[in-house]
């Protein structure tokens, strides 16, 4: 009896603590809620939007379904939102909106702002994401990993960390969100690309006597059958300038495509020229283009803001795995003035997006690199100013129905990259971006001193055993990769 009287305390004390909202003023005003979900499309598997109300005390906040369903928090930070209610309100509320209703308290007095809408997409979207999370170290392989988050919930799990090897964690990638088929790099005295076939993970040394080093950048062909890298010698350098940090460029690149069936590295002289820097290699929705990015080399260091990549294309034969021999150009990046990175088609085949900044190959810190449109079908291209920040705004992917996709920004305080989410619609258009939920996001992401890097979108749980790949990265043994050049 006692013990549960206890209880009984306990549970009115939480109830005392819980502000309500009382005498509210109402103002003519949206709520400057942090992060900003005014207007936000959202999909129905997300987790719950919560928020503060900067500079109140205390927050009321009520969400009302197109049905009459009501979802209340209350809390003195943030909002906290029941999971598994939120849940239902989305599925109440698909194709229509949320009305939220914001309470704040400020110096004793409630203020009751103008109500917003949160729209709920009729467009699913995946289980999960991929990214890296690495800390702002240079010179030294500090903690990093690959993790993977679940959107309809705030859990997240570590895929690979480099707590288990000494080395760095990075170019991981999945086909089209298939969680069964990832790969990724390691970089540094046990150097290996990690790639899982159905599941079945086995550690490659992908440098070959005939191409330039390691297989990075990976993009999966729709098939499975095929792996498009590039290879890359890659430096790094810093600013004199107090608006510029750090540069990554190439002193040398080209184009190569795995062939995982064969297990044999194909190119061509056509992608792997000496006099250009390929990179960024990218197959079409239907497996039978290979876009990349060009430019022609310059004198590093002093030329470097005169380098600017252009997007080309050329044929693939995924029966023969056989190049095209002429390579056509796309985009002329001197026609934008700018350098073309990260071409990412949309699975549907319909558009591709990239980043545009100012020069080079390392838009992400580049403060004025944007995202950017593609229609492969008009061939029209535009800025995605819907999404677009004042800071940087770079590495993207889609979701598989190429109705959602992610991307990395500064946007928050100019140095760590974040994640957010945007819809796109079937015309083109893209939706007003939001940051990716955590629970209490301000404290959470202002705690947080780590970045978000190459997000990508997953339809599962990706089956990696993290035992298994500590054995084989720390194991001197690899499958080495074959070579061919291609017909």
């Amino acid at each position: 009896m006692k013990h549960l009287l206890h209880i009984g305390l306990a549970a009115l004390a939480i109830i005392a603590c819980s502000p309500r909202e009382h005498n509210a003023l109402q103002v003519q005003e949206l709520p400057a809620i942090a992060p900003d979900y005014v207007g936000v499309t959202i999909p129905a598997g997300i987790a719950p939007l919560d928020f503060s109300l900067p500079g109140a005390d205390a927050l009321d906040v009520q969400l009302q379904a197109p049905d009459g369903t009501v979802l209340r928090s209350s809390g003195r930070e943030a909002t906290r939102f029941h999971e598994k209610r939120w849940a239902r309100l989305l599925v109440k509320s698909v194709g229509g909106s949320l009305k939220v209703t914001v309470s704040g308290r400020f110096h004793g007095q409630w203020k009751r702002f103008q109500p917003f809408g949160i729209y709920v997409s009729k467009d699913a979207i995946d289980y999960g994401l991929t990214y890296r999370l690495i800390e702002p170290g240079y010179e030294v392989f500090s903690h990093m990993g690959i993790y993977e988050r679940e959107l309809s919930s705030f859990r997240e799990r570590p895929l690979l960390e480099n707590t288990q090897f000494d080395g760095c964690v990075n170019c991981h990638a999945s086909r089209q969100g298939k969680p069964e088929d990832f790969t990724l790099h390691i970089r540094g005295s046990h150097g290996a690309t990690l790639l899982s076939l159905d599941g079945q993970l086995d550690a490659y040394n992908t440098k070959t006597d005939s191409t330039l080093g390691f297989c990075v950048y990976p993009y999966w062909h729709p098939s499975g059958r095929y792996i498009a890298y590039s290879t890359n010698t890659t430096r790094q350098g810093f600013h004199a300038q107090k608006d510029k940090i750090i540069e990554v460029f190439d002193l040398a690149s080209d184009i190569q495509v795995y062939d995982v069936e064969k297990n044999q590295v194909i190119t061509a002289p056509q992608i792997k020229q000496s006099h250009l820097w390929e990179t960024f290699p990218v197959f079409s929705a239907d497996g039978k283009t290979l876009f990349f990015t060009s430019a022609a080399q310059v004198e590093i260091p002093g030329e470097l803001p005169q380098s600017r990549y252009s997007l080309m294309k050329v044929s693939f034969d995924p029966e023969t795995g056989t190049i095209g021999r002429d390579v056509e150009m796309v985009l002329d990046a001197a026609s934008f003035g700018g350098s073309i990175n990260f071409p990412r088609p949309s699975y549907d085949g319909k558009y591709l997006m990239f980043t545009l900044c100012d020069y080079g190959t390392f838009p992400i810190w580049h403060h004025e690199a944007d995202l950017w449109l593609l229609d492969l079908q008009t061939g029209e291209t535009r800025p995605l100013k819907e999404v677009n920040s004042t800071d940087t705004d770079s590495f993207h992917n889609w979701s598989s129905n190429s109705r959602w996709f992610v991307f990395s920004s500064r946007r928050g305080d100019g140095l760590f990259t974040r994640l957010y989410i945007a819809h796109f619609d079937e015309n083109g258009v893209a939706g007003k971006p939001f940051l990716l939920p955590q629970r209490n996001p301000v404290t959470y992401y202002e705690d947080l001193f780590r970045s978000y890097n190459v997000p990508e979108f997953v339809s599962g749980p990706v089956p990696l055993n993290k035992i298994r790949a500590q054995k084989l990265i720390n194991s001197p043994e690899r499958v080495p990769f074959g070579f061919r050049w291609s017909n």
